[in-house]
């Protein structure tokens, strides 16, 4: 069983970055609605932890679908892992440059894949430099290792599995959206898509969850936000990226079972058969 607290400060990395078992990686990602200047790789070249590899969430997806970053099946991700220097005994410590967009996607993507000893850094890169941490622009030389796959399908759910929770309310389900998205108010930015909730589904927007200098509240003021911690949920948000971010601070709080619907609003609302909510939760 996963227990402890799933993020980790700059000053505890600074302490243990040269163990031979730590490995570093960089998940940086943006919003492509919000027309970002550079892209999260673009970011990672300009200035990273020293030996920290680039994990690219739009690279390292599922074919075979138009849906973004849908997490691929275990035998391309082990490869890939292997490639990036990830693998069995590592551990594996997580960050980003933009508020856990995508460092807890892919605290997330490798937990399903069965790797037990991954941390997210708590306020990314920006906690690392205040902390007097040094960055480099060389990409590291990485070592392949192996990396055994033994997927934990109870941390995915899929469209199916989502009608069923919706219908019988057997989880809380949580959506990482912002509020005028969740209501119906404002337009989604995928193109073609309404705007609404799944029926049955928590409004709680992920920004909520950091505190102004990009950390991850602490235990007692996540605990006030969250409807019974504890209870059995599902995160979802627009593409199954924020929603990550739901489950890893429901993990500060000792819920490390929480689920995320991979496709999140982005399958669902795709389908006209399957039902829309709008208005307040």
């Amino acid at each position: 069983m996963e227990s402890g607290d799933p993020l980790v400060t700059a000053e505890w990395l600074k302490e243990h970055i040269s163990a031979p078992d730590v490995r570093v990686v960089d998940a940086t990602w943006f919003p492509p609605f919000l027309n970002p200047e550079k892209t999260g790789r673009q970011a990672w070249a300009e200035g990273h932890i020293p030996g920290a590899v680039y994990f690219d969430i739009d690279a390292i997806k599922a074919g075979g679908t138009d849906l973004p970053h849908m997490l691929p099946d275990p035998v391309m991700f082990s490869s890939r892992a292997r490639k990036l220097g990830l693998g069995d005994g590592n551990r594996i410590i997580v960050y980003d440059q933009f508020n856990f967009f995508a460092s807890a996607r892919v605290w997330w993507m490798l937990r399903v894949m069965g790797q037990r000893d991954v941390k997210v850094l708590d306020g990314g890169l920006k906690a690392w430099t205040d902390a007097g941490g040094e960055t480099e622009d060389l990409p590291p030389v990485a070592v392949e290792r192996h990396f055994t796959a033994r997927v934990r399908s109870d941390l995915l759910k899929d469209s199916d599995q989502m009608l069923a929770a919706s219908a019988n309310s057997s989880h809380n389900i949580i959506d990482s959206r912002s509020a005028e998205r969740f209501s119906g108010e404002a337009p989604e930015p995928r193109e073609g898509l309404p705007s609404g909730h799944i029926p049955g589904s928590i409004c709680l927007p992920s920004g909520e969850l950091r505190t102004e200098d990009g950390r991850m509240k602490s235990a007692d003021e996540l605990g006030k936000l969250f409807p019974n911690p504890l209870a059995p949920t599902i995160a979802t948000c627009g593409s199954g990226v924020s929603a990550a971010v739901t489950a890893l601070a429901l993990a500060r709080l000792g819920n490390w079972d929480v689920a995320v619907y991979d496709g999140s609003w982005a399958e669902w609302a795709s389908d006209a058969s399957r039902p829309v909510a709008t208005g307040t939760a």
